[in-house]
Formats: C-alpha cells, sequence, structure tokens
C-alpha cells in the first residue's frame, strides 16, 4: 500500500501551464485525456502465429484461399448422381455400379462418376467430377463386388461441402483490433496464414513513490508498508495489453524522483506512478512532469471517489499518470480512466462491460460534489441479487480483490436510500454467486471450517457485518448463514433468544473473549476484570479501542463500561484483529478481543467470559448442497481438532 497525495496545489487554466484551476468530472477528465492523445497510430509488428496470442491485430486480415479448397464430402458413403437414385426406397432399391477407386482425405480424384456409377468416399474426400451428392454407407447394401443397392435418395449438394462454403476467399476474415485467441489462430491456421501484423504493446514503466514502501520479500521496518501498487498495477498493465516494466519504489527525493522519471519515460510509450506524500512528495512529482514536456499536466484532481488525488498528464505525446496512493482508489482509477487509453494504445477494442440489476439492503453514505462508485460483492437473495458494500475503504486492497463490480451514485446525492435497485457494473464479464453466503460477526476459527468446502470446489462468501447485521441478513434471506454471539440480557443465553421464525440456531464453538494489553502494564497486569476496568477508568492517559457498532463484542464492552465513555471509545475497528494491532502498537492500551487473536499477538489477557459463536441457518436453505457441505465439516472429527488447536472449543 502506498500513500495518497494530498493537499496537493489545484491546477491553474492554461494550455501549457502546470496545472488547472478547477476539479474536473470524471467525464471532463477522460475527454481531456484522450483528447491530447489521439488520434495517433498504432504500431504493428509481424508476429508468427504462436507468438501473436493475446495481442491485437494492427490491421484486417482477409481469406488467401477458399477453406475448404475444394468440394468435400460430410461423410463415410459413396459419391453418387443425385439423378441416378429419385427413385430409391426401403421398398425399391437402385443399383449402381462401383467405380474402381476409392477416395480418401488427401487423395485427388482420378475417375469421373458417370450415370449409374458411384464411387467409395470417406469423410473429408474431394467429390469426383460427375458427382453432385453423397449416400451414408448406412443406406446402402452391397450386391457383389462390384456393385451396391441404395435404399434412399438424396438430393442435389446431399453431404457435400464446397468450396468456400466455410470461407471463401477474399472474405474478411478477421478485423484490425481484434484479439488473437486459440479460435482466431485456428482460422488462420486454416487459411495457410503462418504470420499476421499485430499491435506492439505498449511498454508502460511504473514507479512507485513513498520513504514507507517495501518491497514484497523484505523484512518490514516499523511505520513501513509493503508496496501493493507496484505489483498490482504491472498485473493490471499485462491484463489490458501493456508491457510492465517496473523501476521499484523511489523515496520522497525531488532530484532521485525526477531522474527515474526522466528515464522511466524515455525507455517507454507511458509512465504511471502511484502514491507517496511524505515530505511534499506530492506536489513535488507534479511539478516534475511540467519540466518532462508538453502540455504537461491535463487533469489533476477528478471528481472521483474514490480517486479525486488522480493527475492525468501528456509530455511530448506520451502518457503520464500519478494515480493516488491507497490500492483501492490507485486500482479504481486505473481501471475506469486508464484502461481505456492504454487498451485504444495497445490496438485492443474497448473493454466490454457487463451489467447487472440488483438490489441494495444497506443504506450507504456519500458526499456531495463527488461522483462515487462502490465497490460491492454480490450474493443471490430471495427475488434477485443483492449488492453488499465490501466497505473496508479506499486503503484497503481486499476491497477490491474481493468485489464483483460496482455501483455508481451520483454527485448530487448523499446517499443511497437501503432497498435501492441498483445496476452494477461487473469487473469480469463472467459472474459466479457463491455456492455459500455467511453474513455477519467476524471469527479467525471460520475459515478453518470453510478450508474443507473449498478443496470440495465450493466457493464461499464470508461478509463481516456484525452479528445485528448478520441477522437483518438472514432475515431478509440474503445469506445462508449469519455467525452471532450476542448474549440476551434477561435470560444470559446466548444466541437462541435472538432468532425469529425461519431461522433456526445451528451451534459452532466457544471463544474466551478477554481484555487484551501490553505485557507488564501494571494498570492490568495480574488484576481481575473488575480491577482493570476500574484502573483504566482512573488514568485519564489510559486509552481504550473499541468495536463497531453492530458487534457482539461491542454489547459486551458497553456492558463493562456501563455509562462511562472513556478516551478511545469512537475508535471502532470491525475485527479482532485490529483490536489486536491497535494495542500491541502502542496506539491504545486495552481493548477487548479473543484469546486466539491475543496469543497470537504476544498480549496480556484477561478472561471476561467464554461466549457462544454461533450461527443463524436459514431454514429455507438448509438443504442446499453447500450449506450440508458447511454443517457436515462444522461437525467433523477433522473441524474439531483444527479448531481446539486453534483456541476455541466446539459445541
Amino acid at each position: 500500500m502506498t500513500r495518497s497525495p494530498s493537499s496537493a496545489p489545484r491546477p491553474r487554466q492554461g494550455i501549457g501551464q502546470d496545472q488547472f484551476l478547477t476539479i474536473l468530472s470524471r467525464e471532463e477528465a477522460l475527454v481531456r485525456f484522450q483528447a491530447a492523445l489521439f488520434p495517433r497510430p498504432v504500431p504493428g509488428e509481424e508476429r508468427v502465429l504462436a507468438d501473436a496470442l493475446g495481442l491485437a491485430l494492427a490491421e484486417d486480415v482477409t481469406a488467401p484461399i477458399d477453406v475448404p479448397p475444394f468440394d468435400r464430402s460430410n461423410v463415410d458413403g459413396f459419391a453418387v448422381r443425385s439423378a441416378d437414385i429419385v427413385s430409391a426406397s426401403e421398398a425399391g432399391s437402385v443399383r449402381l455400379r462401383l467405380n474402381g477407386e476409392t477416395i480418401h482425405c488427401g487423395t485427388a480424384p482420378t475417375e469421373a462418376v458417370a450415370a449409374g456409377t458411384a464411387t467409395t468416399i470417406a469423410t473429408g474426400g474431394p467429390m469426383p467430377r460427375g458427382a453432385d451428392a453423397v449416400v451414408m454407407v448406412e443406406h446402402t447394401q452391397p450386391a457383389g463386388d462390384d456393385a451396391i443397392e441404395i435404399r434412399r435418395g438424396a438430393s442435389p449438394g446431399q453431404f457435400v461441402s464446397y468450396a468456400g462454403s466455410d470461407i471463401a476467399r477474399s472474405e474478411m476474415l478477421l478485423r484490425a483490433g481484434t484479439v488473437i485467441g486459440s479460435r482466431e489462430i485456428g482460422m488462420l491456421a486454416a487459411c495457410g496464414v503462418a504470420s499476421v501484423k499485430v499491435a506492439c504493446r505498449p511498454r508502460v514503466a511504473v514507479l512507485s513513490t513513498g520513504d514507507e514502501l517495501v518491497q514484497p520479500g523484505y523484512p518490514l521496518p516499523p511505520a513501513a508498508v509493503y508496496d501493493t501498487n507496484g505489483a498490482i498495477v504491472c498485473a493490471a498493465i499485462e491484463e489490458n495489453g501493456g508491457e510492465a516494466v517496473f523501476y521499484g519504489a523511489i523515496a520522497d527525493d525531488e532530484a532521485k524522483l525526477e531522474a527515474a522519471m526522466r528515464e522511466a519515460l524515455a525507455a517507454s510509450d507511458m509512465l504511471i506512478l502511484s502514491g507517496g506524500t511524505s515530505k511534499g512528495a506530492g506536489d513535488v512529482s507534479h511539478r516534475i512532469i511540467a519540466r518532462l514536456g508538453k502540455p504537461g499536466i491535463i487533469a489533476h484532481g477528478v471528481a472521483l471517489k474514490p480517486g479525486k488525488p488522480l493527475c492525468l498528464a501528456v509530455c511530448d505525446g506520451k502518457p503520464v499518470v500519478i494515480l493516488p496512493g491507497f490500492p483501492t482508489s490507485a486500482m479504481f482509477t486505473f481501471h475506469d480512466m486508464i484502461v481505456p487509453v492504454l487498451r485504444r494504445m495497445a490496438g485492443l477494442p474497448p473493454r466490454a462491460e457487463t451489467h447487472v440489476a440488483t438490489k441494495v439492503p444497506l443504506r450507504v453514505a456519500s458526499e456531495l460534489g463527488r461522483a462515487e462508485f462502490v465497490m460491492v460483492s454480490l450474493v443471490e437473495g430471495a427475488e434477485g441479487l443483492i449488492a453488499y458494500p465490501t466497505g473496508k475503504g479506499s486503503g484497503a486492497i481486499t476491497s477490491f480483490a474481493q468485489a464483483d463490480g460496482f455501483l455508481r451514485i451520483d454527485a448530487l446525492a448523499d446517499h443511497l436510500p437501503a432497498g435501492t435497485e441498483a445496476e452494477v457494473t461487473l469487473f469480469t464479464p463472467h459472474l459466479r454467486v457463491p455456492d455459500l453466503v455467511i453474513i455477519g460477526s467476524h471469527c479467525t476459527g471460520l475459515d478453518l471450517v470453510l478450508e474443507p468446502l473449498a478443496r470440495a470446489g465450493l466457493s464461499a462468501r464470508s461478509l463481516a457485518v456484525g452479528s445485528l447485521g448478520g441477522l437483518s441478513a438472514a432475515r431478509r434471506g440474503e445469506c445462508d448463514l449469519a455467525p452471532i454471539h450476542l448474549l440476551d440480557e434477561k435470560t444470559q443465553v446466548y444466541n437462541g433468544p435472538f432468532l425469529t421464525d425461519g431461522l433456526e440456531l445451528v451451534p459452532g464453538w466457544r471463544r474466551m473473549q478477554g481484555i487484551v494489553y501490553r505485557p507488564g502494564d501494571k494498570r492490568f497486569e495480574g488484576r481481575s476484570v473488575e480491577d482493570a476496568i476500574a484502573a483504566a477508568l482512573a488514568d485519564p492517559s489510559c486509552l481504550m479501542v473499541n468495536r463497531n457498532q453492530g458487534a457482539g463484542t461491542r454489547i459486551l464492552i458497553d456492558r463493562l463500561l456501563g455509562k462511562a465513555r472513556p478516551d478511545g471509545y469512537w475508535n471502532q475497528p470491525r475485527s479482532h484483529n485490529a483490536v489486536a494491532a491497535a494495542v500491541k502498537q502502542n496506539r491504545a492500551d486495552w481493548g477487548v478481543t479473543i484469546a486466539p487473536v491475543a496469543q497470537a499477538a504476544g498480549l496480556g489477557f484477561i478472561a471476561l467470559a467464554e461466549e457462544h459463536y454461533d450461527f443463524a441457518l436459514v431454514s429455507a436453505r438448509k438443504d442446499r448442497l453447500a450449506v450440508q457441505a458447511f454443517l457436515e465439516a462444522l461437525h467433523s472429527a477433522e473441524c474439531r481438532d483444527v479448531l481446539e488447536k486453534a483456541g476455541f472449543r466446539p459445541a
């Protein structure tokens, strides 16, 4: 992950000036960018068929020959004159004399079929002179060594493929821009074409910027992050017809960055940078672009969410792009704004987009003045597809990886109401709805139970929205199972009292919730739960980390605190791991999480309560194959053993 440019100066209007005055709409930015780059010729090169796979044709290809190149038989049988057997039937066969040759594939006929004669012919064999039809061998009977009896008539052209019936000479075979796949190679080979002119793949240089970046495979120092964008942008370039060249991550140093940008641009057809705000590097990149060529920056700042910091430039005919630093922002803007340009440079047709009708079950807040594109995961509901926002923020790489597509919220709207029917644009042409949908509370033990399903080829989707959110989804029929851990105050019973008609309880496992702290902290070390909470509340400098509303853990925390709202109460991450990370990294002093997570993080732990992590099963979906597979896995000895080793107690 790299960081997104912040506080970048807004462009000043004027041709050739560094920047423009106003943030542009997505449509206006794209129009200006493409107008500065096109029209332009698409460079091409001649390649043999095997090396042309996956590339786009640079010019039209017409057929140099007929395919097939001669009239040929489609079946094994006898080449005949159809007029000779007009009267043939089961009741009265027609006798024909056999000619003295047999025509196989690759055998040129030497003897004409005269009236009253027939020639033995194999599938694919060239039709002999005089014959205009073929009778299948099944409709004949031998009549001695030199004759046959035919029991069925034939119309002219029966079981014959005429020359050019598949592909005619000079016919348009493939258009420029066609992507060469196995089928296209087959067509070209059938016409004897050994090589074609294809569009050269644009060479795209990729630079990541930021002092904090570390390449995958190297140790991660404090406050550093792995360079996500470098890898994912390179992969996306290759997927869309470009040749990616990664120049690594460049520190936030103007001289070093300019040298790297100049070197990369000189050797490439396009330059893409991402992120970097340390020491004003976001401003530095834009200043450097102004020195790389004319006209320079086309758009800096687009009314788009995610993706507002996007910068588009053209330097002496070459596109230069600064993507936002956060992975989701970077990849969305790349696919939405850069892919159309890259594909056009590669001679490829525009990306085909598939749209599906969905319903959005939750209210989605938005920002007035910016068109917002919301990543969604799709599940099958009772009345069609349901679009769940991924909701992890622009810094989350999994938002893009786990989403099926996106929907748009207009710039004039401040939210999308729950229950809205919305059109979703898919990231890939084909949508596979998961076999099993689980919506509710998060737990690291869930992955252990799902693994046997993955080995069996069943796909599962798990969306963490909290216990209460999962119950709502289950009641609406949007999932198969809702993991929950809710304690009823009146009965002191877990989960069962919260079920309604149409839901049934499936016991899962028990997990110990507790207070986590850094080992050695005397406010918590060796204390009871009550004493630890009292010590934390008595110390104004003691910072807590909470959990999100709707989570079962949040209900437990609120019961512990009563009316107290200590510093850190409104810090509300959505997972147990995030709570542990906040305490371990000294961003908080205490929080509540589960024992396996605390142990993995090396934190101190004060046991609070063993809670029941169970599943609300939608009864109407109980008999589905994937649900039965989940239940079988959950109750298996293998899963019980794995859960116990991970620190859970199976129910």
